[in-house]
C-alpha cells in the first residue's frame, strides 16, 4: 500500500486509509451512501491521525472498483485540510493529456499541493476497448501523456497537435504536482529514468530497482526507487478476529477473487496467488484482522517505508460495520501511540 510517491510532500504517520469502493450494490440509493461515508472517513482519517488517503483506478469491474480517482479525490480534497491525498495507480493512457493535465492542476490547487499520484498503464485490455483506447499503442502513449503533462504544468506555450497553447491554470507544487512512474517492467523502470522521475515498484523487483538506477547514472539524473514495505497488507480492526473472518470473509472474497481474476500470462502483480477460498486469504495475508493491541505494535514495528493501511469498506463491507472498526482505532490504538 501507498505512500504518496514524491517525498517532497509530507513526512506523516505510517497509517493510510484505502477507499477503492469496491463491493458496487445494485441499489443506488445504497451505493450513494457508500460513497458518501467514504468522503466523512476521509474527515476521519484527518482527525485521527492517518498519513495518506489513497484512492486507485480500475474500469468495467464487476464489483464496482473505483472508475473515477480524480472525482473522489477532489471530494476528499473538499471535505479535509491537511492529510495527503494519493491516487496508485491513476491510468493517464486512458485520458486526454491536456485535460489530465488541467484536472490534477486543479487538484494540485484547491489541495494546496496535497494530491500526488502513480502514473499507470495497466494491464487489462478490456479497460482500453471500454474507452476506445489503442492496447497496442499504450506504450507511446504513456511518454506523449507525461510528456504533455510536465510541459502543461511548466506554465509555458508549446506546440500540441498544430497548435500553439499554453495550459492554465499552472500548478502550486513545484516543479509540478508531486507523482511517480508505476510499473512492474524493464520499459517502465527505463522510461521513469528517462524521465527523471521517482519509479514506484508495487512488488519487490530488485533487478527492475538496478535497472532504474543504472539508467539514472547513464543518463546523469537523479530519482528514486519506492515500493511497499515487506508485510504490507490491508487491514480490519476487530476485538475477535476469528470471529469476524468468519463474518467478513465473503467481502474480502469478492475484492480478492475479482483481483484475482484479471491475472494475465506473463504480466507480474502485487499478489500473484490464485484467490479461491477464505484459506487462501489468510495464507497469503492480503488481508489481516488484527486486534487493536496488535495494531499497535504493527505501527510502532514500522520502518520508514512501511504503512499499516485501514480498508474499512473492502468488498461491500456494511457501512456500520466499517465505522466499528474505525472507531477501535481512534479509542484503543490512536491513545496507544506517542503523540506526533
Amino acid at each position: 500500500m501507498l505512500r504518496p510517491p514524491d517525498s517532497r510532500r509530507l513526512e506523516s504517520l505510517p497509517t493510510a486509509l484505502r477507499l477503492n469502493m469496491t463491493g458496487h450494490s445494485d441499489e443506488p440509493s445504497l451505493e450513494s451512501a457508500r460513497y458518501r461515508a467514504a468522503i466523512e472517513m476521509a474527515g476521519f482519517a484527518e482527525e485521527n491521525g492517518f498519513g495518506v488517503i489513497s484512492v486507485e483506478e480500475h474500469h468495467v469491474a464487476e464489483n464496482g472498483w473505483l472508475p473515477s480517482p480524480l472525482t473522489l479525490a477532489g471530494a476528499i480534497i473538499g471535505r479535509t485540510e491537511s492529510i495527503a491525498v494519493s491516487c496508485a495507480a491513476l491510468l493517464i493512457t486512458l485520458y486526454e493529456p491536456v485535460r489530465l493535465a488541467e484536472d490534477i492542476a486543479v487538484l494540485d490547487l484547491a489541495s494546496g499541493g496535497r494530491f500526488s499520484f502513480v502514473a499507470g498503464l495497466g494491464y487489462r485490455p478490456k479497460e482500453y476497448a471500454a474507452l476506445d483506447k489503442n492496447w497496442e499503442a499504450r506504450g507511446k502513449q504513456m511518454d506523449h501523456t507525461i510528456e504533455t503533462l510536465l510541459k502543461a504544468w511548466s506554465g509555458e506555450r508549446f506546440e500540441y497537435n498544430g497548435h500553439d497553447i499554453r495550459v492554465t491554470p499552472v500548478p502550486v507544487s513545484k516543479p509540478h504536482p508531486p507523482f511517480a512512474i508505476g510499473g512492474m517492467s524493464r520499459a517502465a523502470a527505463r522510461r521513469a529514468a528517462r524521465f527523471g522521475l521517482p519509479f514506484y515498484l508495487p512488488m519487490d523487483m530488485p533487478e527492475l530497482a538496478e535497472l532504474y538506477r543504472s539508467e539514472l547514472e547513464r543518463l546523469g539524473k537523479q530519482g528514486v526507487v519506492t515500493q511497499p514495505a515487506e508485510g504490507n497488507s490491508m487491514i480490519f480492526l476487530d476485538e475477535d478476529p476469528e470471529r469476524a473472518w468468519h463474518e467478513l470473509a465473503p467481502y474480502f472474497l469478492r475484492e480478492g477473487q475479482e483481483y484475482s481474476d484479471w491475472k494475465r500470462e506473463g504480466v507480474p502483480r502485487p499478489g500473484e496467488q490464485p484467490v479461491v477460498g477464505i484459506d487462501d486469504l489468510r495464507s497469503q495475508k492480503r488481508y489481516e484482522i488484527l486486534t487493536p493491541a496488535e495494531c499497535v505494535a504493527r505501527i510502532r514495528a514500522s520502518g520508514p517505508d512501511s504503512t499499516v493501511c485501514l480498508h474499512p469498506l473492502c468488498g461491500g463491507i456494511p457501512i456500520d460495520r466499517a465505522w466499528q472498526g474505525l472507531e477501535l482505532y481512534k479509542n484503543r490504538v490512536l491513545p496507544a501511540l506517542p503523540a506526533a
